[in-house]
């Protein structure tokens, strides 16, 4: 049974008071101020908006994608590839109120959908925004767009609200998951999430070029095999759906303190993006770019 939207921006605010809005569960009270891990307090931080014409072609169409990049993470990742919002924090708090206008404004520039980048650790004032955002017009799909460190009941609280979950699988291996984003149980969190994701919203729906509703796996191939792609190939084709839809991408390069960290100091050989390509194709599932 769906939460009632409200009911839902409610518990996500009390939540908030003690935060376990995320695996880490830090239980600070962000409302009187105090940040956790993700170093977020209750107001919504973003570092910037706009139309994006840089992501899958199924979620940019004539308009493009309405994103809004949230600042921090709840992971920390030393490769990351946005690491001046995630880790330097770089962006400006606003009010709910601006980010709901936000959203209209996005939909007002042609955009095709709003696209929430990495909105784990703010869900509680983005929920809030979205559901006045809505009151005044908004009619846009919504993609939660996600490093794929959440919480499995977080899909169940938001029923209703997101159209597409597109989170990341990072690692299939905790021990890689820890040394490299301080995230030990990421790969047993992650499945359960994307567990949930795909119950709610079924495999990828795509009308007339543009995906409407459904889970759309991100999947960056790392150097070394770090990544653990063919394992997680094996989870989605099997657990999930042989249909699941994948982005297996390529563009992994070293930034951040990737350096200190080989074999991310250098990027995947075409050898290595071949191969984790090849294993997707042999699961049969969806491939997406």
């Amino acid at each position: 049974m769906k939460n009632r939207p409200t009911e839902t921006a409610k518990v996500l605010q009390d939540n908030l008071k003690h935060c376990t809005l995320c695996p880490r569960r830090c239980g600070v009270n962000r409302l009187a101020g105090q940040k956790g891990y993700c170093r977020t307090g209750a107001q919504p931080v973003i570092s910037s908006f706009g139309p994006h014409f840089g992501e899958e072609r199924v979620l940019v169409g004539h308009g493009g994608s309405g994103t809004v990049f949230f600042t921090g993470c709840n992971l920390r990742c030393v490769y990351c590839q946005n690491y001046d919002i995630s880790q330097l924090h770089q962006g400006e708090e606003i009010t709910i109120e601006a980010l709901a206008e936000i959203f209209l404004r996005l939909q007002a520039r042609g955009c095709v959908n709003i696209n929430l980048v990495t909105p784990t650790h703010q869900i509680a004032a983005i929920v809030p925004a979205l559901l006045k955002a809505k009151h005044e017009g908004l009619h846009l799909p919504i993609v939660y767009n996600t490093g794929g460190y959440d919480l499995p009941e977080m899909p169940a609280m938001l029923d209703g609200l997101i159209d597409i979950y597109m989170p990341d699988m990072k690692y299939a291996d905790s021990s890689t998951a820890a040394r490299y984003s301080d995230a030990p149980d990421y790969p047993r969190v992650n499945q359960a999430a994307v567990r949930q994701m795909h119950r709610q919203v079924g495999d990828l729906v795509i009308e007339n070029g543009l995906a409407v509703r459904g889970l759309l796996i991100r999947h960056l191939v790392l150097p070394g095999g770090l990544a653990g792609s063919e394992q997680i190939f094996d989870f989605l084709a099997e657990q999930i759906s042989p249909h699941t839809a994948v982005n297996v991408m390529d563009q992994y390069h070293p930034c951040f303190r990737a350096d200190e960290y080989p074999p991310l100091n250098r990027r995947p050989a075409k050898s290595e993006y071949e191969t984790a390509i090849a294993h997707a194709r042999r699961k049969g599932l969806r491939l997406i770019q």
